[in-house]
């Protein structure tokens, strides 16, 4: 790849030559393909963002490859939802969140495989590594998406960052049998819109002078922080398009909502000033499962929670985090969400923290009268885990727990992670007892 002048407006992404004007006819005048993406500003734009297709589905069709046109849902059984789906199943009106049940009642004929997320994180992680090749500056937002920004790559790589991107793409789909949608953009907004708008295998480009024409007729749902709560609001006022936004103005906006008005005008705008960040720190760390049945319980409740307290603090001890503030998750029979959080007197990492605040959370909600079918706790205000579970002038008598989990982590770190697991006494006292490697299970997570 030869780097490129400001002349470049059109790619082909299957070989990445670049052209001054699309080629007559609309194929690439090297390889013929006709993949050709065009924009006047293509050689100018510089931020990324890149999504992988149906991540979880398009893992396991490739290591399924019968399963490539079949319907494939990924996620739990028929308690669980769906975390993703491919294509095909789509076309059924299958969509991510949905309750397994609906799935299939919408796609009967579709294969459920239950997630596997240690080798979905191996694939994500293997991706972001092709993409760190391009530059230090990546973003990551989850396990299969990410920003980039690539200004100053050109004399590196010697390519334009559209040819960088498209080049990355088919490197990925080669390699690892994951496709990719690319957005590029000038700004982080546009480019995450940008990467929806050709899925799957897509790559779109849209700039800051394109974004009030291409916003005049689109739903405010589009812009960040627009959720359900803000569009009523808005509805309420009777605006529902982008472009009604765009034509009140900052000023208006910001008199009418207040510090959200002016964030959401400046979005309809096009505009955004945030950079791609290379370390974000995480914002939150959490568990949870889906139960095979409704439980009213808060004994059998609280027995599940125990895991999950357990599951969070090993991702913080991980991160070098500490959790601030604890959160119970609840979901009832009628899918009806619950959340309660409890800020803590100091930060912590010990699971057996955590499990005792949100157990006396969970005490309040379960009335024995109200079924639920999912639990969490989660791991909120997180900060450096050196201020965290630090030792007392009552060390002796309440610096046990903290002494009891650091033995139990240097017995896991010697002989693995499942060898050790906390046990129920009837007193309910929690003990530690070593079993099996061999006895572990895996929750199914929403």
């Amino acid at each position: 790849m030869a780097a490129v002048g400001p002349a470049v407006t059109a790619l082909c992404r299957d070989c990445s030559a670049v052209y001054a004007r699309p080629p007559p006819g609309g194929r690439c005048r090297q390889c013929a393909s006709p993949r050709l993406v065009s924009h006047p500003a293509l050689a100018r734009l510089t931020i990324g963002h890149v999504d992988c297709d149906a991540f979880y589905a398009t893992v396991e069709k490739r290591d399924r490859p019968e399963l490539a046109d079949r319907p494939v849902v990924v996620g739990g059984g028929r308690r669980g939802v769906v975390l993703a789906c491919c294509y095909v199943a789509r076309l059924y009106g299958v969509r991510s969140a949905m309750p397994m049940f609906k799935a299939l009642a919408a796609c009967p004929d579709a294969e459920v495989i239950r997630p596997n997320m240690a080798k979905y994180r191996e694939v994500g992680r293997a991706v972001r590594a092709k993409m760190r090749e391009l530059t230090p500056l990546v973003e990551p937002i989850s396990i299969d998406e990410a920003f980039l920004d690539l200004a100053g790559t050109e004399r590196l790589h010697h390519a334009a960052p559209a040819q960088l991107l498209a080049a990355l793409a088919r490197k990925v789909e080669a390699s690892l049998g994951v496709t990719l949608s690319i957005g590029l953009s000038d700004n982080k907004f546009l480019a995450k819109i940008a990467s929806d708008l050709d899925k799957p295998r897509g790559f779109a480009m849209l700039c800051r002078s394109d974004a009030p024409a291409f916003f005049v007729d689109k739903p405010v749902s589009l812009l960040w922080g627009v959720g359900a709560a803000m569009q009523r609001r808005l509805a309420a006022d009777g605006i529902t398009l982008i472009g009604q936004l765009a034509a009140l103005g900052e000023r208006e906006l910001a008199a009418r909502y207040g510090r959200i008005g002016g964030h959401l005008a400046r979005l309809a705008q096009g505009i955004d000033s945030r950079a791609v960040l290379a370390h974000t720190p995480a914002r939150s760390i959490s568990a949870e499962t889906t139960l095979p049945d409704d439980e009213t319980g808060a004994a059998t409740l609280a027995q599940i929670l125990r895991p999950l307290a357990e599951r969070v603090a090993a991702h913080l001890k991980e991160a070098a985090l500490a959790a601030g503030t604890v959160t119970l998750k609840l979901k009832t029979a009628d899918f009806r969400l619950r959340t309660r959080s409890r800020r803590l007197t100091e930060p912590t990492q010990i699971a057996e923290t955590m499990y005792r605040v949100a157990a006396r959370l969970l005490a309040g909600e379960a009335d024995g009268r109200t079924a639920f079918r999912l639990i969490g706790i989660g791991a909120d205000m997180l900060v450096d885990a050196r201020g965290a579970d630090l030792p007392t002038l009552f060390e002796r008598e309440l610096g046990r727990p903290r002494r009891l989990e650091q033995a139990i982590d240097d017995i896991r770190e010697r002989l693995g992670a499942d060898v050790v697991r906390r046990g129920h006494r009837p007193s309910a006292a929690a003990v530690y007892t070593a079993e099996s490697i061999s006895r572990t299970g895996r929750s199914n997570r929403e």
